[in-house]
């Protein structure tokens, strides 16, 4: 597909190569100077009592931060010529974490003795002289870290790294790069394999000036695909010559001029550069290049644009707008610019080659005589080549390289051999631009806020699923994300900011999306592609982003941690660890089974022998006791603890884990403890934004006992509750202003009337009874609205004990009036009237709500419904109608279980927009209804667990298949 580089050429890029390799940890260092001199400043501000003592100290601390921060930029095009600037770059980074951890300590350990008036001054007298010494102490540290990084600023002056604010000066090593990828024309790559109908479809689409629905084209995907080599294809096209007036190839790249695009256009069309160079404002070059393409037939290609913002500031000179004779052919990683570019325009995304056509191209380069007739290749060397390409999946530039490597082997199997046995290291190395390095352009064309969101991701596992909720809870926790001023006084917070950040590393290619929300279409999971999480985790350990704990030691210098294999945690020695996320188990499977090996329980009913396997029972629980202790006590400065594996975790959560001041992050989903008392201490953990108790029962307890202290977590913004809290303590939640999630809320361990002060709140999930205290049940206009948030998108009710009040339902859904997902797992009997129900529901999910009359009439008014799912008796009643007009927007309904059923009726115009129907276990289901004749827009039935009297009417030739006839997908499973 892609041309072979010359030696020339390698070399070039090589060099090129090891300059680049270090210019990203600068941005680490830029990230973690921001986010140190934003807690400061926001400390200042916020917690001034609280720093009462070292204010000035730290107002000094945050301008020699921001002081040292000036010279990153200059750094960034240094690091390649010494390995001294990028140890000093290395330095400024942990230089800012120190200087976070030593300001927030102190305000976290004094700032809560100085708040509470008289009564919490007299609590303070007995320690005052321990606050006299942290307050010397805190002093000490800082004057430290202003002198290292006086030291370190003055080293970089020496060394001759200048003081740059905002980009004064353009990078050397920026401009190096867009040369080695700038594309021309007249190169045209010989070897092309796989393009054939994407290079007809894209001519057809171009030629085709019978209609201006196609103005713009649009070549998509990630790097290595080859879209310049197929736009070259097309540009050359002997049908497109003959077409076109003329044409024009113009580089656009990241750092787009658009003066010099325009330009560049201009002289490909026109003959006379003198002409072009008349043009001295961007009025004149617009209205130029405007008029031109509208009078003439022209074809310009703008290759390797960006971003939306590049595509606005040149759209100016491009009449878009009504019948245009000329065409435009982009390419882009970034499938939204295209999108953005012409919602109508053309879009072709190129996609990594299947095996037949990457074991062709890779015989176009291995065997340089291979299109001989009489050539054929060695069993073996096939064999192992075959092997090799497996590992390029499918990316043709990878392929090429394999290829050119091999081909200077001199067909020697030894050494076909060699390259195989460490395929992986070879293309790593220097000594070819093998996958790993074709896609690290595109993590080196990243803009600094991507990146570290990007690395974070070599935190996970290969292979790993990542929900997106997680992530985002993530990089927020860490301060890799932060809100962002929009126009006027809104702020976008920091998780939406992060949405959009993951949004566009998707758009880039440079993740894929596994699964989207049901009904707000929104990514929830994704996964990275083993090539890119290569990059991913070569770039993460090159700039001491975190380290991955596979062996026996983990250096001091980590200051996040991932836990893949297992491993004892005495081995990871880092003072200043701030992230530790767990994918595996505290103890080894092996170490489990020595613990228990002793003890026979076919001789249990020996007391003795009772007696030793509870003594083992209880030395396993200590060892993981000490476990937990040994981390508490030795991490004081973790931002991040994520454990997601379940299994045993000691008899209870220490108290020692409230000196963990500092987490912003806690998750401990799937752990069982023998008891599920929770320490007390948990409420010192005033900074966390993120706590996940979802942990499972106990054996010898139900109930978790969570402490009354999480209204002291006034930053919290996620909160996910254990599925049973114990009745005994009340939890009082009114103080989280800042909560955006809340899963698990029960009415039996909360107060229903601490919704009211949550503003924020975007996803509510009630489990358990809901009843409202002090409700007044004759005058319910009279009752306060519980919901005050106007961003609740997502509102679930789980309820096994019984039925809810229908009265408590309906005012609770009266105060949700933006909500457009909804699932009530729960028995009510009636769904409460229409005027009850946002009209912004796209998603409704009903399972045990035993509704005794047909819910249709009520949900088939909602305007902006999508989908619609009815489990396990959601209905009880016997008939069904959907009236015609009804539904307009529902594209996807599911009936399962619902076992009282017999006639469902569908009038004529009825869900004009249904895709998909799935019917399920509806045994006493007669019939379908003739209205889904109706239905042009079905594309997919499903008949799952019905009666094969049901199956043989909706089969060909039976009774009911006229109605379904036109339904491109029917499928029928497990009927009996």
């Amino acid at each position: 597909m892609l041309q072979s580089l010359d030696s020339k050429e390698k070399k070039k890029i090589l060099e090129f190569h090891w300059s680049l390799k270090h210019r990203s940890e600068e941005k680490m260092a830029w990230s973690a100077v921001s986010s140190a001199v934003t807690t400061i400043g926001t400390l200042l501000t916020k917690e001034a009592i609280s720093l009462w003592g070292v204010e000035d100290q730290v107002d000094s601390l945050q301008e020699e931060l921001k002081f040292m921060q000036s010279f990153l930029e200059d750094a960034d095009s240094r690091q390649g010529e010494s390995e001294t600037i990028r140890l000093w770059v290395s330095e400024i980074r942990e230089l800012a974490y120190d200087a976070e951890d030593v300001v927030e300590a102190f305000a976290l350990k004094i700032g809560s003795r100085r708040k509470g008036g008289f009564s919490n001054t007299i609590k303070r007298s007995a320690c005052i002289l321990n606050e006299g010494w942290e307050l010397c102490k805190t002093k000490s540290e800082i004057e430290k870290i202003k002198a290292r990084i006086s030291n370190l600023t003055r080293q970089l002056q020496t060394y001759g790294v200048k003081q740059l604010r905002g980009g004064e000066e353009a990078s050397s090593s920026s401009q190096a790069r867009l040369e080695l990828r700038r594309s021309y024309p007249h190169i045209i790559e010989n070897n092309i394999v796989g393009l054939k109908n994407e290079i007809e479809e894209l001519v057809s689409v171009l030629l085709n000036d019978k209609s201006s629905k196609h103005q713009l084209a649009s070549i998509c995907g990630m790097g290595g695909l080859g879209k310049t080599t197929l736009a070259k294809k097309v540009y050359h096209h002997d049908q497109v010559r003959a077409c076109f007036d003329h044409r024009a190839w113009v580089y656009v790249s990241q750092q787009c001029q658009r003066r010099n695009v325009w330009r560049d256009i201009l002289a490909g069309l026109v003959s006379s550069n003198e002409e072009v160079s008349k043009l001295s404002t961007d009025q004149e070059l617009t209205a130029k290049l405007f008029n031109l393409l509208k009078e003439k037939r022209c074809l310009v290609i703008l290759d390797d644009i960006w971003s939306v913002e590049a595509w606005d500031s040149l759209k100016a000179a491009f009449p878009m707008a009504g019948d245009m004779r000329s065409k435009i052919l982009l390419t882009s990683r970034n499938k939204e610019v295209a999108s953005y570019a012409d919602r109508k325009g053309y879009l072709l995304e190129l996609k990594c080659l299947n095996e037949e056509d990457s074991w062709k191209l890779f015989q176009k380069k291995a065997f340089p005589y291979g299109d001989s007739s009489d050539y054929k290749v060695d069993a073996n060397m096939e064999e192992l080549g075959k092997d090799m390409v497996k590992r390029c999946a499918g990316l043709p530039l990878a392929i090429i390289v394999l290829g050119g490597i091999l081909a200077t082997k001199n067909n020697s199997l030894l050494e076909w051999r060699k390259v195989s046995a460490n395929v992986k290291l070879y293309l790593k190395s220097g000594k070819a631009q093998g996958p790993e390095d074709v896609l690290a352009l595109s993590y080196d064309d990243l803009p600094p806020y991507l990146r570290p969101c990007f690395l974070y991701l070599s935190h996970f596992p290969e292979d790993y699923e990542i929900l997106a909720d997680r992530l985002i809870q993530l990089w927020v926790a860490e301060g890799i994300v932060s809100s962002k001023q929009e126009e006027g006084d809104e702020r976008q917070i920091a998780e939406d900011v992060a949405e959009g950040y993951l949004l566009e590393l998707a758009e880039r290619c440079m993740i894929q999306v596994r699964e989207r929300d049901i009904a707000t279409l929104k990514m929830s999971s994704f996964q990275m592609h083993d090539l890119m999480r290569d990059v991913c985790l070569s770039k993460a350990k090159q700039e001491k982003f975190l380290y991955i704990a596979d062996q026996s030691t983990i250096g001091r210098v980590s200051s996040r941690v991932s836990v893949h294999k297992f491993i004892r945690l005495q081995c990871i020695k880092s003072p200043r660890l701030r992230s530790l996320l767990f994918f595996e188990k505290f103890i080894s499977d092996e170490e489990i089974e020595n613990i228990f090996l002793s003890y026979d329980a076919n001789r249990s009913h020996n007391l003795r022998n009772l007696f030793l396997g509870l003594l083992i029972f209880c030395v396993f629980y200590t060892k993981l006791r000490g476990i937990w202790k040994y981390m508490f006590n030795n991490f004081n400065f973790l931002r991040v603890l994520d454990y997601e594996r379940g299994g045993e975790a000691g008899c209870k959560l220490p108290n020692d884990i409230g000196k963990l001041i500092h987490l912003r992050f806690l998750r401990l989903r799937g752990l069982a403890f023998l008891s599920l008392k929770l320490p007390s201490s948990l409420g010192n953990l005033r900074c966390l934004q993120t706590l996940d108790l979802r942990i499972e029962s106990g054996i010898f307890v139900k109930f978790a006992h969570v402490p009354n202290v999480l209204w002291r977590m006034q930053q919290l913004r996620h909160l996910y509750l254990p599925e049973e809290c114990s009745p005994e303590t009340k939890l009082k939640l009114g103080t989280l202003r800042n909560l955006q999630t809340l899963v698990n809320f029960n009415t039996k361990s909360c107060y229903v009337k601490d919704l009211i002060n949550m503003t924020n709140i975007r996803e509510l999930e009630i489990r358990g009874p809901f009843n409202i205290e002090d409700f007044n049940r004759e005058e319910l206009d009279k009752n306060p609205p519980i919901i005050q948030s106007k961003y609740l998108h997502s509102l679930s009710i789980i309820n096994y004990e019984g039925r809810i009040d229908p009265r408590h339902l309906a005012h609770l859904l009266l105060s949700c009036e933006n909500i457009s997902k909804l699932s009530l797992d729960v028995e009510i009997k009636r769904l409460p009237e229409y005027r009850y129900l946002s009209s912004n529901l796209a998603y409704i999910k009903l399972r045990r709500c035993e509704l005794e009359e047909d819910p249709m009439s009520r949900l088939e008014k909602l305007p902006n419904l999508r989908i619609l799912e009815f489990h396990e008796r959601a209905i009880i009643g016997k008939e069904m109608f959907c009236s015609a007009q009804g539904f307009p927007k529902l594209e996807s309904l599911s009936l399962t279980d619902l076992n009282n059923l017999e006639e469902w009726m569908v009038g004529e115009g009825a869900m004009p927009s249904l895709q998909r129907l799935e019917i399920r276990s509806c045994k006493q289901l007669k019939k379908l209804p003739d209205g889904l004749s109706f239905i042009a827009t079905l594309q997919e039935l499903k008949i799952r667990w019905m009666p094969n009297t049901f199956e043989d009417r909706v089969k060909e030739g039976g009774e009911d298949f006229c109605k379904v006839q036109h339904v491109p997908s029917i499928v029928f499973q497990d009927c009996s």
